[in-house]
């Protein structure tokens, strides 16, 4: 499972390594080393965006800043891949040890955690990282970490098409959530388009089924199209499923993939978009 990566994940991991207050009031340098972060750097294979590599004599915490941030643009899943790294490093260097010489501080490691929480992924005080186990989650815990998993479909990230800790498609877990939420409980033995049917319906969204009428919302064709969309989206899944590698099927290409990815982001916002509105 990658990590997230977007600006304030590059901000947190920046504050865990930044030393530079330390070295103003004339304290030692923490590690990780500029040699560490060099390493992870190359090992991710964004060696061309280090501004070290291009002669720029810069801090720890600008440099990995800028790495990571024109990832974002360029390379996304090597950021991810990054983050998980300097993490790494960072705790085993003792950063998140209070007492070590190189303890990143209680207010950086606080704002690391939260990041983490807001994406649907824990950072423990000693430093593990990874994703929830959603299936662990209910209410509007679940509610935010589902939106999290949605809004990283929707930039098209791979690892976003199943929600980690359950093996479902996200799309499959949104309708699922919805039901319960509004049913207090949904059918486990119910297929992927049944499942998502009834949780458009509990809803109150238009599904093919059911036949235009004159004078509905405009809003209801694109209901409808979002439903048959979100079908042939799941039909791509790997459903045999390998424990590693792509969850697509063999002969589906990158960027088939990645519209398939975006569309089940698209339609499990909308669907926990609607699900607040009606809470509300």
């Amino acid at each position: 499972m990658l990590l997230p990566l977007n600006d304030t994940i590059v901000a947190v991991v920046c504050q865990l390594i930044d030393d530079s207050k330390a070295k103003l009031a004339g304290g030692d340098y923490r590690e990780p080393t500029h040699s560490d972060i060099e390493f992870c750097v190359v090992q991710a294979g964004l060696a061309s965006l280090d501004p070290k590599q291009q002669g720029q004599q810069i801090g720890k915490a600008k440099r990995v800043r800028a790495v990571l941030h024109a990832a974002m643009l360029d390379n996304e899943d090597a950021g991810a891949r990054l983050v998980h790294s300097l993490l790494a490093k960072i705790r085993a260097c003792g950063g998140f040890r209070p007492g070590s010489d190189n303890y990143a501080g209680a207010e950086a490691i606080a704002n690391a955690k939260s990041a983490f929480e807001s994406e649907g992924f824990f950072l423990s005080d000693d430093g593990a990282v990874g994703a929830k186990v959603l299936s662990a989650l209910k209410g509007a815990e679940l509610t935010a970490a589902l939106q999290a998993y949605a809004a990283r479909a929707q930039r098209g990230s791979q690892d976003a098409a199943l929600v980690a800790g359950t093996g479902k498609d996200l799309m499959e877990a949104t309708a699922a959530h919805v039901l319960v939420s509004i049913r207090g409980d949904y059918p486990e033995s119910a297929n992927f388009k049944a499942l998502l049917g009834m949780a458009f319906m509990a809803l109150g969204l238009a599904v093919p089924e059911q036949p235009e009428e004159s004078g509905e919302p405009p809003i209801k064709p694109l209901e409808r199209a979002l439903f048959l969309a979100a079908c042939a989206a799941n039909r791509l899944r790997n459903k045999e499923g390998t424990g590693h590698g792509k969850p697509w099927l063999p002969k589906v290409s990158d960027s088939e993939a990645k519209a398939a990815i975006e569309v089940a982001g698209c339609v499990s916002a909308y669907l926990l978009a609607k699900l607040q509105t009606r809470a509300r």
